[in-house]
């Protein structure tokens, strides 16, 4: 079954519409929720809402083709509420739960990268991980955090020559510690 016609059944009631959807997806969904929530447990905790919210709201979907956005929207809302219930602070993630990072060669190298995304503010942090650690286009962040493309793209620009400036002081500390 095509996935536009496994969502008009899950619009329906079908819940293994539904459900079959989302476990094609499921990978896509997975490295979203972990960009926010940062760990197994929590990510699956975020995936769970969201397939319930879903598939309570589905019928008030208009448009099928905007499906993706939706639920991703949805997915990342999750995510933000399981970190406030949490009272969570989204610290420096360890090398080894991110998995799905492979790009860094060097451990100190994706840890510098962390601490230097912490020091961004956190819209422009959300932007610059959803464009460069899962690959989203402008549109598609700018469909996930209800923002403006414009703004998405000065978020990613403004963040990007902060990140270097950041980065350009921490290599000149660690050069002239040595």
């Amino acid at each position: 079954m095509q996935e536009v016609d496994l969502v008009i059944n899950a619009q329906k009631g079908d819940k293994k519409a539904l459900i079959e959807y989302i476990l094609k997806r499921r990978d896509e969904y997975y490295r979203l929720a972990y960009v926010y929530v940062k760990n197994q447990e929590d990510s699956l905790d975020a995936l769970q809402e969201m397939i319930v919210i879903i598939f309570e709201n589905i019928r008030k979907l208009k448009n099928v083709d905007s499906f993706v956005p939706w639920s991703k929207t949805i997915l990342v809302n999750c995510c933000k509420n399981i970190l406030k219930k949490k009272n969570k602070v989204i610290l420096v993630e360890s090398y080894q739960e991110r998995e799905f990072i492979e790009n860094y060669k060097y451990i100190d190298q994706s840890i510098d990268i962390e601490n230097a995304l912490e020091r961004l503010n956190f819209k422009q942090r959300e932007a610059i991980k959803l464009k460069y650690y899962l690959g989203y286009d402008y549109e598609t962040i700018a469909q996930i955090t209800k923002t403006p493309i414009g703004t998405v793209k000065s978020r990613i620009s403004n963040g990007l020559k902060l990140l270097k400036k950041v980065m350009k002081v921490e290599e000149v500390s660690k050069n002239y510690a040595k």
